[in-house]
């Protein structure tokens, strides 16, 4: 995984769920930092993450996960 931070930029911890996570969201997943590449809307709300490292997560609408995201300060 690239460790990838634009300059004047802070990574912090958000919860998120199906309907607010983004591309670029860092979760941990069994102790290894998994970055978000690609999102996919499935039925009912949920969506199915894909990875960097070519995994899949599926999210339905009751998950809730802490993922770190990069906060850009205007």
């Amino acid at each position: 995984m690239k460790t990838w931070t634009p300059n004047g930029a802070v990574a912090g911890p958000v919860e998120i769920t199906s309907t607010n996570v983004q591309r670029g969201d860092v979760i941990q997943i069994g102790g290894q930092p998994c970055r978000v590449a690609d999102l996919r809307q499935l039925p009912l709300g949920a969506k199915r993450l894909l990875f960097e490292s070519g995994e899949q997560l599926t999210m339905h609408p009751r998950t809730r996960l802490v993922a770190l995201r990069v906060l850009r300060r205007w």
